[in-house]
């Protein structure tokens, strides 16, 4: 057989929209698959069946771009003047701060290569294919196009196929599109508009075989399959700075320029106005330049951001990258997966209906733990004796976790501490666990035949015989049967009521069904006849007597509902991007209280897409949540989608292209997204999301090394706690630049003051140094312990743009800055006016600067309320422990004699104590007014 030989002739176009002969004449391929010498020139032509690994950047040159950044050079700076000063010992201080954050950053970086290379590892290895008309196992790297693969269950599929036979075939393909249950599959051709998650006539590279067995052509390898899609949309979805690397970039570069004019300024007003002698101008504009910069500010904010980390992983919440801790506290939209993360991943029975009455079922997951009500009679013990009977699953007690359902087992929550461990398929241990809250006793029924679960006929049925009439069947033999509604009610002719059987009532049957599945359940059905047959066929399974439905869900998370009223009252929305059905999941969307907390009524919105303009009006009365299927978006412009996402809650069937629209289309508003994953699928969105959040317990490796937050207990409860983490972090971060900004700010004043005026410098350089180092080791770090505010998750998000610190809060630290400053230069004037010598004046200069930062911390412990209350004393013992280190410090540098010589210090007598004490305590209450102030402005 001649084969194709060039690329573009291997390609086809939605192969699943194609009939399978179709195919495989368009790929030259037959019953014996192909020659060798075939395969060969295909495999010269396209390549290996690998996922192809992108151009890297050496290490060396990402390990320098870690050093490009604004604080960095102000850091680099600092530590260029210190060389210049001949202080080296604080130069190499300076330098390991800058590389140890380089390494940092160094170290976590390079998700979007670590995603890939998880992504590739979900490939296969080896795969069962005909060649030269016999089955054979090749490497699945030397699959081609127009190969004929075998699938069997537990196979890993391992390259894109069209199946052209497929028996009782069943994929997990949660990974690919986010689905609960594994994927029925069939051999016609679908509609070309179908979503990836409705092509059932393809199997899909990376997926895993659930049941059956089944043979496909190879549609498409490496590159070209649906897996290597999204590979090449995490290389391009790109990741974007978070809002405190934007802010802080923002306020190092305002910082420099200003260091930068002032430093010029005082140099003209040295040289030109009172002729100081060159050199000690210039060691005036190096005392005021290592004054001003705030070196300590990039060790601040990572070590602070570190805490952060060790907080967030007692929540249960694993941070990959240091600035993501602070971004989930400015989060604004959180785009959720559904399966569990907002639902337990636990298909549970929620509603049972008999042609007697209807039946309600409590408890949740595989926990057998419930009650069905009201009590039933014969009707309910017949519907739960197929549950029971009729069924390959079975759950256990166990006291370990499974491993999701995907893989045929799945762990659930028990009461008392253990678990309830499902082995089969999640709606099969749905049905088993619902028959076990009824008390179903299945002792001495055997199944003597079956008729396999087929999507072709969609049920299955069983030959069960007992040692005792099953089920108010006369007899001990009957054929038990559960399926699809409209298939068991075409093969059916009575029902069971009250009293036996009568006759089949169609349209209640109908009418029961349209209302379970309006509430977003899945449905399935139930049927029974007795026999004295020895086998069970097709074609036995007919003149069933219905006996009733069940109403299945995988229910919510009851903690995730209350955590999404908690985001709607923090002013963050919660959106639903889903694989599932719209309506599964409007259903469980209105359950778990997704509604829009606010509505467009603008009339081009509604005419955006024609599906939505009805549902307008409702959403202006807030009575429903509008849904956008995969194929909606599809027919949008990115233009028209960002019109209408900020309005849409749910997004159902979707594939990862709409996903990272989704992302781009909110952040076009200047939101700053969430984005939650657990699927390979996933892991373009979680990259290109301001906030990735991978599942820890369900997630692929792919998504996790795209995320910069890994949940360990897959709960969207603990995202919720971990955005309170990320806006206390946020806080205290603020909190401590406010303080730390008058310790440099005091001190350049001081210096800027002496120049201008003509004065002596109250300050040398060297004492410069010893303030900033003594805050910086004892007082700044303080903050970052402070527990969270009041209110924190009543409070509407901060805007993403601007600076780590507002133009009023500058305002308010120059203020700050002036008072110190001011004190310093008055405790300095007044000693030296007293008669003392200018060592014990610059002293008590320096005592000044330390306490009178020591009194403004206990401000800044508070900067939205009074601090004059006795929380101020409360709450945070590192702050007394930072003052105590302070005061040891400031003793030693006073009293120790090598320190009086390495800093020009001179003891102090009792009132050189005083003063800096009374002004300390003058600063305190003076901001304390200030606060008041504002509070009064703002109010």
């Amino acid at each position: 057989m001649a084969a194709p030989t060039t690329e573009s002739a291997l390609t086809i176009e939605r192969p699943f929209a194609l009939p399978a002969d179709e195919v495989e004449s368009a790929l030259r391929t037959g019953p014996d698959g192909l020659t060798a010498s075939d395969a060969a020139a295909r495999l010269a032509s396209v390549g290996p069946n690998l996922l192809p690994e992108g151009k890297k950047t050496p290490a060396w040159l990402r390990f320098l771009s870690h050093f490009n950044d604004t604080l960095i050079f102000i850091l680099l700076g600092a530590a260029a003047i210190k060389a210049v000063m001949g202080d080296w010992l604080d130069f190499w201080v300076i330098m390991a701060v800058a590389v140890i954050n380089a390494v940092i950053g160094y170290v976590q970086e390079g998700r979007a290569e670590k995603a890939l290379a998880g992504i590739r590892g979900m490939l296969s290895a080896d795969a069962t294919v005909r060649r030269d008309g016999s089955w054979t196992t090749i490497a699945a790297a030397d699959l081609v196009p127009g190969d004929l693969v075998r699938l069997m269950p537990g196979d890993k599929v391992p390259a894109d196929l069209r199946l052209i036979d497929a028996t009782s075939l069943r994929i997990e393909e949660a990974a690919l599109t986010g689905e609960s249950v594994p994927s029925s599959k069939q051999t016609d051709a679908v509609d070309a508009a179908a979503g990836i998650g409705d092509r059932s006539s393809m199997a899909f590279s990376g997926t895993i075989v659930a049941a059956g067995q089944g043979r496909g052509i190879v549609t498409g390898t490496g590159a070209g399959t649906e897996i290597g899609k999204i590979q090449a949309l995490v290389g391009e979805a790109g990741s974007l700075a978070t809002p405190l690397t934007k802010q802080l970039d923002a306020f190092g570069k305002v910082l420099t320029l200003v260091i930068l004019g002032m430093a010029a300024v005082m140099m003209l007003i040295g040289r030109y106005l009172h002729q100081m002698p060159f050199p000690e101008l210039v060691s005036a504009t190096i005392g005021f330049a290592v004054a001003a910069i705030p070196e300590g500010l990039p060790a601040l904010v990572t070590i602070t951001l570190a805490i952060g980390v060790q907080q967030m992983a007692k929540r249960n919440a694993i941070t990959r990258k240091l600035p993501a801790v602070e971004a989930l506290g400015s989060v604004t939209t959180v785009c959720s997966d559904k399966t569990g993360t907002l639902t337990k991943n636990e298909m549970t029975v929620r509603t049972m209906v008999t042609p007697v009455r209807r039946y309600e079922v409590s408890g949740l997951g595989y926990d057998p733990t419930g009650e069905i009500s009201p009590a039933g009679g014969g009707d309910l013990a017949a519907l739960l004796a197929v549950a029971d009977l009729c069924n390959d699953a079975h759950v256990d007690p166990s006291t370990g976790s499974g491993t999701g359902a995907g893989s045929g087992t799945g762990a659930g929550s028990g009461t008392g501490g253990g678990t309830w461990t499902l082995v089969g398929e999640p709606t099969e241990g749905a049905l088993k666990v619902v028959a076990m809250k009824g008390g179903v006793d299945a002792a001495g029924a055997r199944r003597v035949g079956v008729v396999p679960f087929d999507s072709a006929y969609k049920f299955m049925a069983t030959l069960n015989e007992a040692d005792r009439p099953l089920s108010g069947v006369e007899g001990s033999r009957a054929i038990l049967v559960k399926g699809a509604p409209d298939r068991l009610l075409e093969r059916s002719l009575t029902q069971r009521g009250g009293d036996g059987s009568v006759s089949l009532d169609i349209p209640f049957w109908e009418a029961a069904i349209d209302e379970l599945s309006a509430q977003g359940l899945r449905v399935l059905a139930a049927a029974r006849k007795p026999t004295r047959g020895e086998t069970v066929g097709i074609d036995d399974l007919v003149d069933l007597e219905f006996l009733g439905l069940w109403g299945i869900l995988d229910p919510p998370r009851p903690e995730a509902i209350a955590a999404i009223a908690d985001c709607h009252a923090a002013g963050i929305r919660v959106k639903m991007i889903t694989g599932d059905h719209a309506g599964t999941a409007l259903a469980i969307s209105r359950e778990m209280g997704l509604i829009p907390m606010r509505m467009s009524t603008d009339p081009e919105l509604a005419s955006t897409v024609p599906e939505l303009a009805s549902t307008v009006p409702e959403l202006v009365e807030g009575s429903a949540t509008p849904v956008l299927t995969g194929a909606e978006l599809e027919a949008m412009s990115q233009d028209e989608l960002a019109k209408v996402v900020q309005s849409v809650d749910v997004f159902a069937r979707t594939s990862p292209e709409h996903k990272i629209r989704i992302v781009r289309a909110l952040q076009s508003h200047d939101e700053v997204v969430a984005m939650t994953g657990d699927g390979v699928n996933d892991a373009p969105a979680l990259t290109r999301a301001d906030v990735g959040i991978a599942m820890g317990i369900k997630g692929t490796e792919a998504t996790k090394e795209a995320a910069e937050i890994v949940l360990a207990d897959d709960n969207f409860a603990t995202i919720r706690s971990a955005i309170a983490e990320g806006r206390r972090i946020y806080d205290n971060l603020r909190k401590s630049v406010v303080f730390l900004l008058p310790t440099n700010g005091a001190q350049s004043l001081v210096i800027l003051v002496a120049v201008v005026f003509g004065l002596t410098l109250p300050l040398t350089p060297v004492q410069v140094l010893w303030v900033n180092m003594v805050t910086a080791v004892t007082l700044s770090l303080a903050l970052a312990y402070e527990p969270a505010e009041r209110g924190i998750m009543s409070r509407p998000p901060r805007g993403a743009g601007g600076s780590i610190v507002s133009g009023r809060e500058l305002g308010f630290v120059a203020v700050v800055s002036l008072l110190i400053g001011g004190a310093t230069l008055a405790v300095f004037g007044i000693s030296l006016a007293s008669g003392t010598d200018i060592g014990i004046a610059r002293t008590e200069a320096v005592t000044m600067l330390a306490l009178g930062q020591l009194a403004y911390l206990l401000n800044c412990r508070f900067l939205s309320r009074s601090s004059v209350t006795l929380d101020v004393l409360r709450g945070n013992p590192v702050i007394w422990w930072s003052a105590l280190a302070l005061v040891v410090l400031q003793l030693i540098y006073t009293y120790v004699p090598f320190m009086n010589a390495l800093f020009e210090s001179e003891p102090l007598g009792l009132s050189g104590w005083l003063l800096p004490i009374a002004f300390s305590i003058v600063i305190f209450v003076a901001v304390e007014v200030l606060k008041a102030v504002r509070r009064r402005a703002d109010a």
